[in-house]
């Protein structure tokens, strides 16, 4: 098991290596492979783009994320003009059903809501709007109501899971519950981790992937 030292070296030389991010801002802290970032960056997409980056560092547990956005003086941005760019963004994206998705902005967080019928759409919903300036941070509450009548086939997830090169799916157990499955076993890092829950969502007829993966240090 690595030290808190060492873990802080290989987190902070993992951030040095993103282009979009500049070490100087984020500030780096380890307790026993928990993670936690602090500092302050000018746009959400960095934000996002350290945590990312942190969590496929072997030895992290947790990633606790307490960057705060602050933007260059720009001159001012209102709720109502993010949320108009938002809505624009939406209408010219063939991966969002814009007329399913609600969209509230308060002191420049966005909040989402409505359902869609894909995971992927409201992974979309989300992306589309991190390099916003103005935007602060994304709530996304957009569920998935999955429109396939077919039994979701487990055999078809493990497979899926089996072709992923970054993840050891004999570790890994699939349940399935109808519309819901369950993910459990365990992984290396944290980015295993959302790995496999991704592939779980690309299954047809998925509204909900219970994630109960647990790190292992001794995994191998």
């Amino acid at each position: 098991m690595k030290t808190n030292e060492a873990l802080q070296k290989d987190v902070q030389d993992a951030i040095k290596w993103e282009p979009l991010l500049h070490a100087a801002e984020i500030g780096v802290i380890v307790n026993d492979g928990i993670v936690t970032l602090t500092g302050t960056v000018d746009n959400y997409t960095k934000k996002r783009e350290a945590e990312h980056a942190v969590k496929s560092v072997q030895g992290v547990k947790a990633v606790v994320e307490k960057i705060e956005v602050i933007f260059p003086n720009i001159g001012p941005k209102t709720d109502n003009d993010i949320a108009s760019e938002i809505v624009s963004a939406y209408k010219w994206n063939w991966k969002i059903p814009n007329d399913k998705i609600q969209v509230k902005v308060e002191n420049g967080w966005v909040n989402l809501d409505g359902e869609v019928d894909w995971n992927y759409q409201k992974d979309a919903a989300k992306n589309l709007i991190c390099d916003l300036i103005g935007t602060k941070g994304i709530i996304n509450n957009i569920k998935i109501k999955a429109d396939v009548q077919d039994e979701i086939e487990r055999k078809s997830i493990e497979r899926a899971l089996d072709r992923n090169w970054s993840i050891n799916s004999s570790k890994i157990s699939v349940k399935v519950s109808g519309s819901k499955i369950t993910l459990s076993g365990s992984v290396k890092t944290p980015y295993q981790k959302d790995e496999a829950s991704r592939i779980a969502w690309n299954a047809p007829g998925v509204s909900n992937v219970v994630n109960d993966l647990v790190l292992d240090n001794n995994y191998c």
